[in-house]
């Protein structure tokens, strides 16, 4: 990693941290009232889902499918989070994939092989954000986002990523003035709130799926690999803490295998499917979650659970390689 990137890194650390601070200040301060709070839920599913369901679902692993203008619509949002521009950040997360928990792994807890506490936690370190200032294992966009590079709409989104990252701070701060009557302090203070703030809360979210969902939680499948699921950081993460059903089902649109395992990015990829703007929507079927269950066979609770038979959504079939 270059002096220039590391020090553009470090800035998308620090700058909504700040933020974060201004806005715990500002709310012990009762400086903060609904309007703000409504722009940051706003901006947070905008930018959220567009991680979750665009970069991840949608751009990494082809879980459905969808018109050109929403995938280019998802990666805008998706960029809004500051978590990288698209193609690197799919490079990386279908490195994951193919290395999961092994060397090789950008972001793993377990590759170190340090001793005791110091191990987990320069474990924890590393795969919560430690890995974003090193380039010792991320992942060639050539070798391993070679469609995307090959995608026009994607390639232009990912050009300007730092505009779609002011889009993402003028927003809330544009929003903040209009509805509140062209107050400045009000538009200042929905900068801070969905703009700074929010990304900072999203940063930690997905850094979350990288480190707590591979340390803690249950793994019911046969995975080859230490990915958990974890309900806290499913519930801040849109679903995206099911991350032990992902790495049993990687190209499987829906995480939240269970029915009480919520995922808000499945139902909203539901929602495009009934009005005709997703299709071949892919899921495992019943049968191949009963397979990979941990539990012996006949353990009828544990596989009637694992799906629900009400959905109407047809399976594909399951595919264990990360498609490139």
């Amino acid at each position: 990693m270059s002096k220039l990137e590391r020090r553009i890194t470090l800035a998308a650390v620090i700058i909504p941290f700040i933020g974060f601070i201004t806005a715990v200040y500002l709310l012990w301060g009762g400086a903060v009232d609904a309007l703000d709070l409504g722009i940051f839920a706003l901006m947070y599913l905008i930018s959220g889902m567009g991680v979750t369901t665009g970069y991840h679902r949608l751009l990494t692993h082809r879980s459905f499918e969808t018109k050109p203008w929403i995938r280019a619509a998802f990666a805008i949002a998706g960029s809004m989070s500051v978590q990288g521009a698209p193609i690197h950040w799919v490079a990386d997360h279908r490195k994951h994939h193919d290395f999961s928990d092994e060397p090789g792994d950008p972001h793993s807890p377990h590759t170190h092989g340090r001793p005791g506490w110091r191990g987990v936690a320069a474990g924890w370190w590393h795969s919560h954000m430690g890995w974003l200032f090193s380039r010792d294992e991320r992942a060639s966009a050539s070798r391993y986002a070679r469609d995307l590079k090959n995608d026009p709409a994607i390639v232009w989104v990912d050009k300007l990523f730092g505009v779609w990252v002011l889009l993402g701070l003028a927003i809330p701060a544009a929003l903040g003035y209009a509805l509140s009557g062209g107050e400045p302090y009000a538009a200042f203070t929905a900068f801070i709130w969905g703009g700074l703030a929010r990304i900072f809360l999203q940063h930690h979210a997905t850094w979350s799926v990288n480190s707590i969902c591979h340390m803690y939680g249950k793994s019911p499948f046969e995975t080859g690999d230490q990915s958990r699921n974890n309900w806290a950081v499913a519930l801040v993460a849109l679903g995206e803490g099911w991350h032990h059903n992902h790495h049993a089902f990687p190209t499987s649109a829906r995480h939240g295998l269970r029915r009480t395992q919520i995922d808000p990015s499945y139902v909203f990829i539901r929602m495009l499917d009934s009005v005709g703007l997703a299709w071949n929507v892919r899921r495992p079927t019943e049968d191949q979650m009963r397979a990979k269950l941990r539990v012996p066979p006949g353990d009828e609770q544990e596989s009637a659970d694992a799906t629900d038979p009400a959905d109407p959504v047809v399976a594909a079939d399951e595919r264990q390689v990360v498609l490139r």
